[in-house]
Parts: C-alpha cells; structure tokens; sequence
C-alpha cells in the first residue's frame, strides 16, 4: 500500500467526473480534497492547503481561471486545469491567470497522472525529506545516521532502509513481505533470513542511543514503530 503523502484538491462541478478523480488518485496514494461549495474556493484552499488543484474552467458562479487569479493571492499550489474546453483562448487565458497545465476532456488518464507528478516535481513537492523523525529518533538519510537523546549511531544501507520504511509508516504494521521489497534492489536478493540478520542489528544500534523496544514484533503479521 502506498502512503498518502501529497493532498490533491478538486474543483470540478460534476459528480462523476468528482468520484471518478478521487477514486483514481486515492489509488496512487494521493490525499483528496473535494470541493462542492464553489462559492468560497481560496477559503478552502488555505484550509486543505494542497499541494496541487485540478480545477475545472465551467464552475457554477466563477469562471475557473478567475477563481485561479484569486487562488494565487493566497497559495503556490500549482493548478492543472482539466475541462471539456479546448479553444486556444480559453487555454492562454488560464495559463495566463495562473495555471500550470492544460488537459482537455476526456482525458487519459496515464497522461493526466504523468502530468500530476511533472507540475509537482517542478513545484518542488515531490522533493523526499532528508530527515525523518518518529518516536523520538531523527534519522537523516543521506548521512545515514540515527539519532536520539543527543546519541548517535552509523546505519548500513539495508539498516537505513529497514529503519526509513517504518519510520515512513509509523504506527502502521509493515508485513516482512513489504520491508524485503523496500530492500529489494536490482543486483542483490534479499531473502527471509537476511531482513531477520539486519533486524536485529538494528534494533542492537537503536538500543545503544537509548531506544530499546522502539521497533515491536507484531506476531504473524510483522513490525510496527
């Protein structure tokens, strides 16, 4: 299952093409804010604060790219336009007014996700952090050092992916199926026994910087942080 790291909101007027939206970037591992009040729009968008709207130009009351121009008086979320209108003007004018991409109905919707993750990368939400924390422990990746209690100790790679995984999804129960295939790597199998030999070197490092425990064994199931 991938984790929803990024909130996609949609200002689109008909309930299908809506449903249709949310379902398919709920599949991706997109957040999903869905608009239904067209009326206070930039209200909503500092609420959600999303990282990207898809926006429709045919809204009841506004016109899409003018309720764009009053969106970027309050926030940088990039927004792709998605409408059933495909004259020029109308394209130019809501590139002009603010928007970051144009698609046209219907769409496809290989295209549509490849446009999604392009207009965010360019904007920067895309970039992976180069720290994580949970349950007291920093871990910073490209040092790959964890840390707590002013403690702190040298990972492996494998222990450094092991630990990000959980990390990633704490609080969560990761199957031992899910972290073999976080380690996975294109010249090196990874099997059972090996993610059991780095465990349990891991949880002997985090113990030495004062965190014994922190990684528990969910019986028949696999680890939570």
């Amino acid at each position: 299952m991938r984790r929803a790291m990024w909130t996609i909101m949609i200002v689109e007027d008909d309930p299908a093409i809506r449903e249709e939206l949310t379902l398919l970037l709920g599949n991706e591992g997109y957040r999903t804010a869905v608009v239904t009040d067209f009326f206070e729009v930039p209200q909503q968008v500092l609420r959600a604060a999303p990282d990207l709207i898809l926006m429709d130009l045919g809204l009841p009351g506004r016109d899409g790219a003018a309720l764009c121009a009053d969106i970027r008086r309050i926030s940088r979320a990039p927004v792709i336009f998605v409408t059933s209108r495909d004259s020029a003007a109308d394209e130019l004018r809501a590139l002009s007014l603010g928007g970051d991409d144009y698609i046209t109905k219907p769409y496809n919707i290989p295209v549509l996700l490849a446009r999604i993750k392009a207009v965010l990368r360019r904007s920067g939400a895309l970039a992976e952090p180069d720290t994580l924390e949970a349950g007291g422990l920093k871990l910073h990746l490209t040092r790959g050092t964890a840390w707590a209690g002013g403690r702190s100790v040298e990972l492996t790679r494998n222990e450094l992916k092991i630990l990000s995984h959980l990390m990633a999804h704490a609080g969560k129960i990761v199957s031992r199926a899910d972290l073999i295939d976080a380690l996975w790597d294109s010249q090196i199998y990874i099997d059972d026994n090996t993610l059991s030999v780095n465990m349990t070197r891991l949880r002997a490092k985090l113990e030495e910087i004062g965190l014994p425990g922190l990684i528990k064994t969910r019986r028949g199931m696999g680890y939570q942080l």
